[in-house]
């Protein structure tokens, strides 16, 4: 049993409290998912040219300093970072091939979690409530944002495996639920040269919809092939540099709720999360439906 929450604010105005709006959503999750937690927010893009690399470390006290100095000098002078404890965003003109493999040889214990020119990742173990304090999420602004807190029934709880799982370019997405045939969906990715960093059926799902998307589906597409491909009992919360998604397996058991104002899109798990969002009680309701596609654009 997971939890999960996305809000997309409509009216720019309102963007500054996109993480103000979101953190009650996500601790009122915990019941849900108590070991841990994450989220991805969306920002304005960057430039072309420029990217945002979200890194973990293990250590709080890790040697960002060492890091930043070490990678201006050898792969991208104009690169500069922004430090929240164990976690960091490195903007940057350096290619995603590039970046990675610098970090893997020279940084092995960092864990290169997105990539992209809107999204931010923050993700870690512990009780959603501490995990939001733990990185002041109440101070994120953005137009959208996608949320998680784990209860683990298939692999470890570690960050690693924490979600949102990332694929690509600002692609993300969480999960509550279960995929049955993770291990087949690997294999035919893998046949392509896509590689897994886990164990996690989430990853499947993920690297499936985010490779569907590189062989030139939209995310519509990609979604409705995914009913094909995924089978098992799940409820998908997707977000993308312009959009968010939520669609449901053809039974429709994990549950989720709908509710939109003049001024958002909320997503959760249960109608609570969503209780002390303003002006909800005049908001539209409802539902999805089982394998429907809920695409809202920023």
């Amino acid at each position: 049993m997971c939890g999960i929450v996305g809000l997309l604010i409509k009216k720019p105005a309102m963007r500054e409290q996109l993480g103000a709006l979101m953190v009650p959503m996500l601790v009122e999750m915990g019941a849900r998912g108590p070991e841990s937690a994450g989220l991805a927010v969306f920002r304005d893009e960057l430039p072309q040219g420029k990217r945002k690399y979200s890194l973990y470390a293990g250590a709080w006290n890790y040697d960002w300093a060492g890091f930043e100095s070490a990678f201006v000098a050898q792969v991208d002078q104009s690169a500069h970072m922004a430090v929240k404890g164990n976690h960091a965003v490195l903007t940057c003109a350096a290619l995603p091939a590039q970046v990675k493999a610098w970090v893997k040889e020279h940084f092995p214990a960092l864990h290169v979690l997105s990539v992209g020119r809107a999204m931010d990742i923050f993700k870690d173990i512990g009780h959603p409530a501490d995990v939001a304090k733990r990185y002041d999420f109440t101070q994120l602004a953005g137009t959208h944002v996608v949320g998680h807190t784990r209860m683990a029934t298939e692999s470890a709880v570690t960050p690693d495996r924490a979600h949102p799982f990332t694929a690509g370019e600002d692609f993300c997405l969480v999960h509550n639920g279960t995929i049955s045939n993770p291990y087949m969906v690997r294999r035919k990715l893998e046949h392509f040269g896509i590689e897994f960093e886990t164990d996690n059926d989430t990853e499947a799902a993920t690297r499936f919809l985010e490779w569907r998307m590189r062989e030139g589906d939209d995310l519509e597409a990609a979604l409705q092939k995914g009913f094909d491909e995924l089978d098992g009992f799940y409820t998908f919360l997707i977000g993308t540099r312009d959009k968010l998604a939520l669609v449901r397996d053809a039974f429709a058991y994990k549950p989720a709720v709908v509710a939109e104002t003049d001024d958002y899109i909320a997503i959760a798990s249960e109608f609570r999360s969503l209780a002390k969002l303003p002006d909800v009680k005049n908001a539209a309701l409802f539902e999805p439906m089982p394998e429907e596609l809920y695409v809202w654009k920023v």
